[in-house]
This record gives C-alpha cells, sequence and structure tokens, in this order.
C-alpha cells in the first residue's frame, strides 16, 4: 500500500492538530480498504491543503465557487460501486507499474473546514478529518452520495467510524 501525503506550501499542519495527521490518514485509508475487500494493494495521493486553495480546485474542477472539506478524483471507473471483478493486473493504466499497487486517486482536504466543522458538529478534529477522509475513499471506489447509494454511502462510513473507535463525542 502505497500512501502518499502532501502538504500544501502554504499550509502549516503540525501545529494545527492535537493528533497525528499522518496516521490518522494512513490509519482511515487502511481500515475503509479494508473494510471494501479491495483485493489489490493500493495506491492514494494526499493533498492538505487551505480554503483559498480547495475552492480554486473546486472552481476550475467541479464549476462550484466555493471551498469545500474534501475533494475526490478517482482514478477507477466501476461498473457497479465497490466491485472489483472488472478490475485486473493486464489494465496496466490503472496500476502502478513499479509497485503494482492499483491507483485509486487523489484526496484533497481543506484544514479550515476540517477545524470548523469539528467545532460545529461538536466532535473532534481527528474525527472530523477520518471522516472526511473515509468519505472520500468511498468515492474512490466508486460510491456517490448523490446517486441511489447515498445511504449506504452513509451507513458504511459510520460502520468504518465505529471499528476504528472513532465516535462523536
Amino acid at each position: 500500500m502505497n500512501i502518499n501525503i502532501d502538504v500544501d506550501k502554504d499550509v502549516v499542519v503540525d501545529d494545527k492538530f492535537e493528533f497525528d495527521y499522518k496516521e490518522a490518514i494512513n490509519n482511515a485509508i487502511k481500515v475503509a480498504h479494508s473494510y471494501c475487500k479491495c483485493p489489490f494493494d493500493i495506491e492514494v495521493n494526499v493533498l492538505i491543503t487551505n480554503n483559498e486553495v480547495i475552492h480554486n480546485i473546486n472552481k476550475e474542477t467541479r464549476n462550484i465557487d466555493r471551498p469545500t472539506d474534501v475533494l475526490s478524483f478517482p482514478m477507477v471507473e466501476y461498473n457497479c460501486p465497490g466491485k472489483f471483478e472488472d478490475i485486473n493486473e493486464n489494465m496496466v493504466e490503472l496500476f502502478n507499474q513499479d509497485t503494482k499497487d492499483l491507483i485509486l486517486g487523489d484526496i484533497v482536504l481543506s484544514v479550515d473546514k476540517i477545524r470548523k466543522q469539528a467545532k460545529e458538529y461538536g466532535h473532534s478534529e481527528l474525527r472530523e478529518m477520518s471522516f472526511l477522509v473515509i468519505h472520500s475513499m468511498l468515492h474512490l471506489f466508486g460510491y456517490d452520495h448523490m446517486e441511489e447509494d447515498g445511504d449506504t454511502m452513509e451507513i458504511m462510513q459510520e460502520k468504518i467510524l465505529t471499528s476504528m473507535n472513532i465516535n462523536r463525542d
């Protein structure tokens, strides 16, 4: 498994959280990977940024002119969310040829939104970050809360967080 975490040059993260954010991101990705029973080792890229940068990315990629908490950029198209039967290692465009990991895609997180939403929802920043990473991982596995599987996605998110002993404070 290859999890690449980059922090935007204008963002200072170390003094923002009272927990190891890299460990939290890694853990959330690994637990979501296991929960979804993905048969492949995976590669995921995570960018941690601020509201200004995520606003620009959101505007450029989705034509939505406002900041958001998380963006997901899946590399795999699924016939059915979370079903891996149609993916095989001969699909070279989906796999890192050096590591043989399935390249799931990219996640972009806003530190500003994580902090604000944790306060608004009355829970920890660890829970908010973990929730957003899990939410994004489900998108990378083909789920979409805007479609009919939205209820499924919400249930899965809560089950994954509960399995990690991360609950609403």
